[in-house]
């Protein structure tokens, strides 16, 4: 077969990792002393990577991560956030998620919450888990959309899918009746059958009063709270902090430009 329609085959059969592999060959003098054998092995070698990454891509499309974040950027040693470092090690390694249960993250805001929630779905993606993420207003709005069109069973069935669910800024906004049966709902049907994450400003013993109906409040905690890790943060906003030390940061080279201009 002549080469220009083998590369324009592997193309069209979207093979693009052999297909990349088979022109870096062609530019290799050394090549025509492998076996074929040997360079067809190294052929599929790049072929998979290539697919682990699309697919990868594609989890992480679907999921929506509320925010660009990943494990090895999470900053465990930062005093004013009190991590629990024996819990950041369990939850970090995922395998609560094969075990069904839940991950709680609650403290001030500006503290990391989401950041974590999001470094936690972005890990089970990379690990081939089906995510999806959702901040609670965002996921109250698409649940009106699927009432209003009638397909409210087809859109909980998706949710229900997924090995883990984000829900970012849970008790943020007031809840409806029917808001509050949906929830109880997706949480239903992802009982002993999969993983959630809920992040809080609210402090989980507050969240009963939230919900504001005792029967609905009861059915709904008992399925996610009492199979969770509870990740509690405190102390200052580690945005403020930022802030400030950005400001001084700004300031101090400010003035060390000024004084290069005094001395000139």
């Amino acid at each position: 077969m002549l080469i220009e329609p083998l590369l324009k085959l592997l193309q069209k059969l979207k093979l693009t990792g052999m297909l990349a592999a088979l022109e870096r060959q062609l530019g290799d003098p050394d090549i025509g002393a492998m076996r074929f054998e040997e360079r067809f092995a190294m052929l599929l070698q790049h072929e998979l990577p290539e697919r682990e990454n699309h697919r990868f891509s594609q989890r992480l499309r679907i999921a929506a991560l509320p925010q660009p974040a990943c494990l090895e950027d999470l900053d465990t040693h930062l005093p004013t956030r009190h991590l629990d470092p024996t819990m950041i090690s369990t939850v970090r390694d995922l395998g609560w998620i094969a075990r069904h249960l839940n991950v709680l993250i609650t403290g001030p805001t500006g503290i990391g919450k989401s950041f974590i929630g999001a470094a936690l779905a972005h890990a089970a993606c990379r690990a081939d888990y089906h995510v999806r993420c959702f901040r609670l207003p965002r996921l109250i709005d698409e649940l009106a959309r699927a009432h209003a069109f009638q397909r409210r069973s087809t859109f909980l069935r998706s949710l229900a899918k997924a090995d883990l669910l984000l829900i970012d800024d849970f008790a943020i906004t007031p809840l409806s009746d029917q808001t509050k049966r949906d929830l109880l709902e997706i949480l239903d049907d992802r009982y002993d059958k999969s993983a959630t994450i809920i992040t809080s400003q609210l402090e989980v013993k507050q969240w009963h009063a939230y919900l504001d109906d005792p029967t609905l409040a009861d059915a709904l905690l008992d399925r996610v709270v009492h199979n969770a890790y509870h990740l509690d943060l405190s102390g200052e906003s580690i945005r403020k902090l930022r802030s400030i030390r950005n400001k001084g940061t700004k300031n101090a080279a400010a003035h060390q430009g000024a004084s290069t201009s005094v001395h000139e």
